[in-house]
This record gives structure tokens, sequence and C-alpha cells, in this order.
């Protein structure tokens, strides 16, 4: 399946989604809202790897959302005119829960997506990173909220997930400010997990981070990712009762055993796929 925002390949239980219009600093056209959440969920649904590198091209990961690709063509007709804007808030409305969605995707997606991010991350790329499980970055990439720079405020996923990644001061002055905030900063305040040297070094650092996830049980760590997923949004007695009536109903014993064995006999586990999720019984 090809298509227009980005390149999927998928090897040795891997899935790597790389954004591919680096001559448009990979800036987020409508195509691009409708591509990604097809894919995680094609991947996720059809349990075609076990996790998710998403990363870029070019000087720049993301330039963030393209907004004059959602320009529309002017209403002459005086009826259709009023129409238009009094039924303006609702649809802008649907338009952003739309695009919300195409990052949570990423979030609900049952394995772990991983972000390499090169250059600028700038507006809705910082939206798009939050919502990935982990952050890795070059030494010359850099992060901005930058919709305070042009009168917006940001809406597509990063003040409901940033100020759960950093502290709440750092992202407050990120988002009043629209300052830069450099790799080194960010994984200073644990944004990013590590920092490398080039595109070329932290990509293969990434992959072997992602094989060595991919190595382990693909149930147990799908439950590491909803169990972390559920105790970030509620109180600590909740966590406790959820991970203890997951692992009621989800532990799998011979799976231990098939660890414990592997690792005894220092071989890779012979472990279960997760099952391609059922849309209709």
């Amino acid at each position: 399946m090809s298509h227009s925002c980005f390149d999927v390949q998928i090897d040795k239980k891997i899935a790597h989604i790389i954004l591919n219009r680096p001559e448009k600093r990979n800036s987020m056209i409508p195509a691009f809202w409708r591509e990604l959440p097809e894919i995680v969920r094609d991947i996720d649904e059809n349990a075609k790897a076990r996790v998710i590198v998403l990363s870029s091209t070019g000087p720049h990961f993301s330039s963030g959302l393209d907004v004059s690709s959602f320009q529309q063509a002017e209403i002459t007709d005086p009826a259709a005119k009023r129409a238009a804007r009094i039924t303006a808030g609702a649809d802008f409305y649907g338009i952003i829960k739309n695009m919300q969605q195409s990052f949570t995707a990423l979030e609900e997606c049952r394995l772990p997506v991983l972000a390499a991010i090169q250059g600028g991350c700038i507006g809705g790329g910082v939206d798009l990173i939050t919502a990935c499980d982990m952050r890795y970055a070059t030494e010359d990439a850099f992060i901005t909220i930058f919709e305070t720079n042009i009168a917006m405020t940001a809406d597509v996923g990063t003040f409901p997930r940033l100020s759960k990644l950093i502290p709440d001061g750092i992202a407050r002055e990120l988002a009043y400010t629209g300052r830069r905030m450099a790799a080194a900063e960010a994984r200073e305040v644990g944004l990013v997990n590590r920092v490398y040297k080039s595109h070329a070094e932290m990509l293969a650092g990434v992959m072997e981070i992602a094989a060595e996830i991919a190595s382990k049980a693909p149930l147990a760590v799908m439950g590491c990712k909803r169990m972390m997923n559920y105790a970030r949004d509620h109180s600590v007695a909740d966590g406790l009762d959820y991970i203890g009536i997951w692992n009621a109903s989800m532990l799998q014993r011979e799976e231990i055993f098939e660890a414990m064995q592997a690792n005894a006999e220092k071989r890779p586990g012979n472990f279960v796929e997760l099952p391609p999720i059922r849309k209709h019984i």
C-alpha cells in the first residue's frame, strides 16, 4: 500500500513509519491526518509487528500543520455564507477532534511507539511526539510550541500530554513564550530519552532499542503500555486495582516459563504473537 506522506517498512517484527516529504519539511497536509491512523491501526489490528519506530527525513522532523492546505474557497452565495458563519465553530471543532484522534491512535495502539527526532519538531510535530511512548533526538533537534507565535493555542494534543512528561512550569514556559527547546535541554527535563550526534546514529540506536523490545513477550509489553497509560490518568489505588485485575485475566504462565528457559539457555524467546483485533464476531 502506498501513501503520500509516509513510507512503511516492516522487518524483524519492527514497523518503521517514515515521514517522507522532506522538501516540504514534512508538513502535515490533509492526507497526513488520514494516513497516519490508518497505518498504525493496520499494523496493530493485523499484528504485523511488535513495536513501531516513527522517524522522518530531511533536515527537519516536521514543521507542523500546513495551514495553507486547509484554506477553503470563498463563498459568494449569501445564504451559504450565513450558514457557514453560523456553523463555523461546530465545523472547526469536528476537524480538531479528527486531527486529535490521528495522534491518539498512537497512544491507543497496543504496541510501543518510539519517535526519532532530527532538526525542528515544530507545532503539530510536538503534538505528534508527545503521543508516542518514548522520544529520541539528534544533537541539532529542537522543539517549539510554535502556535503561540502565530496567535494560536495548540489544540491537537500537546497540552494534555506535555505536562505529564515534563515539569509543569517548564511546559508552561514553552507554551507561553513559544521558544525553542534544544535537544540537550529536552534530555535534561526528561522529554527525550537519549540524544545522538547524527541522524544515522540515532536511527541505529533507536532500532537497537526497538529490537530489544521486540524480543520480549508481546503480551507482557502490551500490558506494560496499558498499565502505564492507565496509571498516568488515575490514582495509585485505581492503578493497583487495575493491574491486579489485568494479571488475574491476562498473566500467562507458559510465557513466563518460556522467558525463564530462554534466559537460561541464552537464546531468543519463542513467544506467542498478539492476536489480530477482531472487528466482527
